[in-house]
């Protein structure tokens, strides 16, 4: 079938869908057995890192609250992000897919990484169905506070793809930039811009000293008593971003955690969550709440140490698909449904986000598309494990796979010799020989196996010659072979800058068009992310 007819029979598909749900959504209906269905929160956080929480070993501790829900609920010590930066993992949240199905990659050079600056001009493609659009089906009221990332332009906007409320914004904090060439970036509530980052919502960049995270949390609170007051499910996706740098906290925070600033943020997402669970349990809705709280990636261990997290055993951070770029901290909370005290080793993704909210609602994912989420109902319900693999992307490639006890690398890859030379490092003090590599390395004849069990910081690769690696690439390769004979990426919406957009461009790249020529001709500086 012609790209062409591809295109349009996936955009009939999904108009055949909100007619189902628009249908589902009069009639009322609910969870599968007639009772409201339970609420649903999902807690994403940005950049921290699996060893940021105290359950995860933490020395100074500083999550009580955190610690407490893992307590009452069950961590999930192998979750993983779907893709090891912003943009595409939250797309593959909220749509249960891999980034590279619904678009969310770029083919500007192999193993690029990208995502959704101001520049660019792609976003979420309107024939994806994301989870708030369907939970409608089933009565759902649904809210983003915080970071949306999915494109800037109207099209995009978060109101446009199944949420009906909106307070922050489509990017991060970043700047503040001059207002003149390029503007500091937008604040919204609802489809109503009130005001800039840097501005009406001030950040002060020397001291770290911003209300935003108090401001989220005030939204979430606010939200979730007008839901209860109707006696209305609703679904709330708490996207705060105060652990991306810069790092930000609000003063009755800053300079109260022994890991300096950044651990100011992370105190006071702590405390942030333990008002919104402590809400939850004072309207006595806790036990009809479905909790999760996780990272759309790795700790930024670029920006450490002082604006940057920990990814605690595991190799490298963000923007990398070794362990610390992938795996992230991961709780499950629901008084009286889900078992305190329980650590489930149920190899887990964002993407399952998706499939589990729709299981919750008593609603089926969309049959008429891949969706790569999995339910994680039966194992923190019941304790049941599921098989699956789990596929790491970089742009367009195919990075790593991890089957059971076993990771394979077909290409490794950090950041390039010349950004490394100008002390850019996604692996600070954690060079290993032939696997943290700053050229692309292939690897798809005879892949690098690990054995996380054994060696969950990637440092030890099993023997060609042994057996146990032989046993384990026979197992991973038909796995690998499926998949990619099955995809069918969607089309690249990160490839193409607008430089009329914002005008601006890192020094010395002002006048190329940085996503429209030729990968091999462009200085390695003008690549987004810069």
């Amino acid at each position: 079938m012609a790209p062409g007819a591809v295109a349009m029979a996936s955009v009939a598909a999904a108009t055949t869908w909100r007619l189902v749900l628009l249908l589902l959504s009069i009639a009322g209906l609910g969870a599968a057995d007639g009772r409201r269905p339970p609420n649903i929160l999902l807690l994403l956080m940005d950049d921290m890192g699996w060893g940021d929480l105290g359950v995860n070993g933490e020395p100074s501790r500083e999550t009580p609250n955190l610690d407490r829900m893992a307590a009452e609920g069950t961590l999930f010590p192998n979750f993983y992000s779907a893709n090891p930066l912003c943009s595409p993992s939250r797309a593959a949240l909220l749509t249960g897919r891999l980034p590279i199905r619904s678009g969310f990659y770029t083919t500007n050079g192999r193993a690029r990484n990208a995502y959704t600056p101001q520049e660019i001009v792609g976003g979420i493609p309107d024939d994806e169905l994301l989870l708030p659009e369907l939970l409608k089906g089933a009565g759902y009221v649904s809210k983003i506070v915080g970071k949306w990332h999915l494109g800037h332009r109207p099209q995009f906007h978060p109101l446009k793809h199944g949420f009906d409320e909106w307070f922050g914004s489509p990017n991060c904090h970043f700047g503040p930039y001059d207002n003149r060439a390029r503007p500091n970036i937008p604040v919204y509530r609802d489809w109503e811009m009130v005001g800039r980052y840097y501005e009406e919502f001030p950040i002060d960049v020397k001291t770290g000293e911003a209300n935003l995270t108090q401001l989220y949390l005030q939204e979430a609170l606010d939200f979730i008593k007008r839901q209860q007051a109707a006696q209305r499910p609703f679904f709330l996706y708490w996207a705060i971003d105060a652990t991306h740098a810069p790092v930000y906290a609000s003063r009755p925070f800053l300079g109260t955690s022994q890991r300096g600033r950044y651990g100011d943020a992370v105190r006071e997402i702590d405390d942030s969550v333990g008002k919104i669970l402590g809400l939850l349990q004072n309207l006595r809705i806790a036990e009809n709440t479905f909790v999760f709280f996780t990272s759309d990636n790795g700790a930024a261990l670029v920006s450490a140490p002082k604006q940057g997290g920990s990814n605690g055993p595991f190799l490298c951070g963000k923007q990398t698909t070794f362990e610390g770029g992938v795996r992230e901290p991961a709780i499950a909370w629901w008084p009286g449904r889900i078992p305190a005290g329980q650590v489930s080793h149920q190899l887990g993704s964002l993407m399952d986000l998706f499939t589990t909210g729709l299981s919750l609602a008593g609603l089926a994912p969309p049959s008429d598309r891949a969706i790569d989420g999995l339910d994680l109902l039966p194992a923190v319900l019941r304790g049941r494990l599921t098989d699956r693999p789990i596929f790491y992307y970089r742009g367009d490639t195919l990075m790593a796979v991890t089957l059971g006890q076993y990771k394979a690398h077909f290409w490794t890859w950090t950041n390039s010799w010349e950004e490394f030379g100008q002390g850019v490092d996604f692996c600070p003090g954690q060079n290993v020989s032939g696997v943290t590599t700053h050229t692309q390395e292939e690897h798809t004849k005879l892949p690098l196996i690990f054995h996380l069990g054994r060696d969950p910081g990637e440092r030890y690769p099993l023997s060609f010659a042994s057996t146990e690696y032989l046993d384990a690439l026979r197992g991973i390769t038909p796995v690998v072979q499926q998949h990619q004979k099955a995809l069918v990426p969607g089309q690249p919406q990160l490839n193409v800058c607008n430089q009329a957009v914002m005008n601006w461009a890192p020094p010395g790249c002002e006048k190329l068009g940085k996503c429209l020529t030729p990968p091999e001709s462009i200085p390695e500086k003008c690549f987004w992310p810069h």
